[in-house]
């Protein structure tokens, strides 16, 4: 496997990140609400991160699950979240948008790329969502994003791995394609043999609560049977295989 070859490690707690960089981890992409799909983090989480991290960080740009066509005050507070990344020293943003058709929202991704200069630049998986592909590759790769994030429009990136291939086929080395969802030490090295050079992973593990009375009855998000006595966690075991594995 090339040398160059990076793991970014999904993070969605300053443990998780912290265990991802004592693992080996290249960069740390922050967020919460993993069972979303990933959300901006908070502010705290944001500073207390830059303080403990000596690796790089790039914070998800996401303020709330769903589509990805966004209103006026959503944007509004995308671009405070971005300019608030910016001044706390953090080194990239991971952002997109569609507009409602399912082609890349140029204007906002525009406007967004620019408030974020000269910041490390990813389009998430708000790519694997869109209408074409290889249209959305020209135009976010014409925004001058450094990479894209992208299950190959599948739900696991293995499942989507055909495209991925293709996508890597086609560009060059002013963007980089970046698979993500469900990659682990088993299939990685189908996406290094695709040439990626850049592997997004979670490598995480579901830890159960260490609460003894729990209100079994109650669901705080009004959804029946979501795990309110489990959270996500980085799992030393398997980040460290997926790091043996290249």
């Amino acid at each position: 496997m090339p040398t160059e070859t990076k793991i970014e490690v999904c993070a969605n707690s300053l443990r998780s990140a912290l265990i991802a960089q004592e693992c080996g981890a290249h960069r740390i992409e922050l967020c919460t609400s993993l069972n979303e799909g990933g959300l901006t983090p908070s502010a705290g989480l944001i500073v207390q991160a830059r303080k403990n991290l000596n690796i790089p960080i790039h914070a998800l740009i996401r303020p709330r699950g769903g589509d990805f066509s966004y209103t006026s005050e959503e944007i509004s507070e995308m671009m405070e979240d971005i300019q608030f990344m910016k001044e706390v020293g953090i080194d990239g943003i991971v952002i997109g948008a569609l507009d409602k058709v399912g082609n890349i929202d140029f204007e906002l991704c525009r406007i967004l790329v620019e408030i974020a200069g000269p910041m490390d630049l990813t389009f998430h998986r708000a790519f694997d969502m869109c209408r074409d592909p290889f249209t959305a590759l020209m135009r976010i790769k014409n925004l001058g994003f450094n990479r894209i994030l992208t299950s190959g429009q599948a739900n696991k990136a293995i499942d989507g791995i055909d495209l991925i291939k293709e996508l890597i086929e086609n560009t060059d080395d002013k963007i980089s394609i970046m698979p993500g969802s469900g990659i682990n030490a088993e299939n990685i090295k189908h996406f290094i043999d695709a040439g990626a050079k850049e592997i997004h992973v979670s490598a995480s593990s579901i830890l159960e609560s260490k609460m003894t009375f729990r209100r079994e009855d109650i669901n705080m998000g009004g959804v029946a049977n979501y795990p309110e006595f489990e959270k996500r966690l980085t799992d030393p075991d398997k980040l460290k295989a997926i790091l043996k594995a290249i």
